[in-house]
C-alpha cells in the first residue's frame, strides 16, 4: 500500500515470549506503508484536536501501542498522558504488596485531577503533570510540564471505567490479552522498573490486580471503539487505530 504521508515505519513481529510485547531486532525486507497515517496528520494540520484513550488490563501491551501512536506523529503533533502519574499519595497507608493499600482499584487514581489536565490538554493549554515514586509510593512535589498537542494519546488500565475521563475521548482503544501473558510481563516490568520481589508481585497480582481487572478492566471495553489483540503484531494494531482517528470526528468539549 503506497503512503500518503511518505512516513513509513517497520510493522512489529509477534515475539516467541510472552514478555514483551513484539519488538524488531532488525528490519525485516519489507516495510508496512499505512495511507492512514497521511489522513491523520492531515486532520491535525487542519486544526483538530483528537484524544486517544488506550485502556487495557496490566501488562495488555497498551503502553507499547500508545507509545508508538506518539512515535509516528512525533513530539510536534503529540504527546503522551500517563495514568500511572495520577496515583495519589499511599506512602503513609502501604503495608506491603497485596496489603491494605489496593492500587488497582479506581479510588488509588486522582481522576478529578487527570480530568482537569485533559480538558485543559483539548483546549490547547498546557498542563503540569504530577510524578509518583512507585518505589516510595509517594506522590513527588515536582512536576513535569507538557505542552499541548493536537493528537493527545492517554495510557491506562482504567480510564476508560472513569466516567470523569472516559467521554473526553474521539477514539477509545481497548488492548485485550489472556491473564497468563499480563501477568509475565508485569511481573518482568515490575521487578526490574519498580523495584518489587517476584514474591511480591506474584501475591499483589492475585489478591488485587485479577480481582480488579474482572470488576473494572474488562468490564470497561464495553466502551471502545476498538478493541486490538496484545499478543498481534503491533503494526496491525496501528493500522486499525488509525483508521479509527482518520475517520472520526474530533469531540466538542
Amino acid at each position: 500500500m503506497a503512503s500518503r504521508s511518505g512516513l513509513r515505519y517497520w510493522p512489529r513481529v509477534l515475539a516467541a515470549s510472552l514478555n514483551a510485547r513484539p519488538e524488531v531486532a532488525a528490519p525485516p525486507d519489507v516495510t508496512f506503508e499505512d495511507e492512514g497515517v497521511g489522513r491523520c496528520r492531515a486532520l491535525l494540520a487542519a486544526g483538530h484536536r483528537v484524544m486517544v484513550g488506550v485502556a487495557g488490563g496490566s501488562g495488555s501491551g497498551k503502553t507499547t501501542l500508545a507509545q508508538e501512536l506518539v512515535q509516528v506523529f512525533g513530539d510536534e503533533l503529540s504527546c503522551l498522558v500517563m495514568q500511572d502519574s495520577f496515583y495519589v499519595d499511599q506512602s503513609a497507608r502501604f503495608d506491603g504488596d497485596g496489603g491494605s493499600v489496593n492500587f488497582d482499584h479506581p479510588s488509588s487514581l486522582d481522576f478529578e485531577l487527570l480530568e482537569g489536565q485533559l480538558r485543559a490538554l483539548r483546549h490547547g493549554v498546557s498542563v503540569e503533570v504530577p510524578h509518583y515514586d512507585f518505589a516510595t509510593h509517594r506522590r513527588l512535589s515536582r512536576t513535569t510540564p507538557l505542552q499541548a498537542r493536537p493528537l493527545v494519546v492517554v495510557d491506562g488500565t482504567l480510564i476508560l471505567d472513569s466516567a470523569l475521563v472516559r467521554p473526553l475521548f474521539d477514539v477509545a482503544v481497548f488492548v485485550e490479552c489472556a491473564e497468563a501473558v499480563r501477568f509475565s510481563r508485569r511481573l518482568e516490568r515490575d521487578v526490574r522498573e519498580r523495584g518489587r520481589t517476584p514474591a511480591g508481585v506474584h501475591k499483589q497480582f492475585h489478591l488485587q490486580v485479577k480481582p480488579m481487572h474482572d470488576e473494572f478492566v474488562e468490564p470497561s471495553k464495553r466502551h471502545a471503539h476498538l478493541c486490538v489483540a496484545g499478543t498481534e503484531a503491533l503494526a496491525t494494531s496501528m493500522h486499525r487505530v488509525l483508521e479509527q482517528v482518520a475517520a472520526r470526528q474530533p469531540a466538542s468539549l
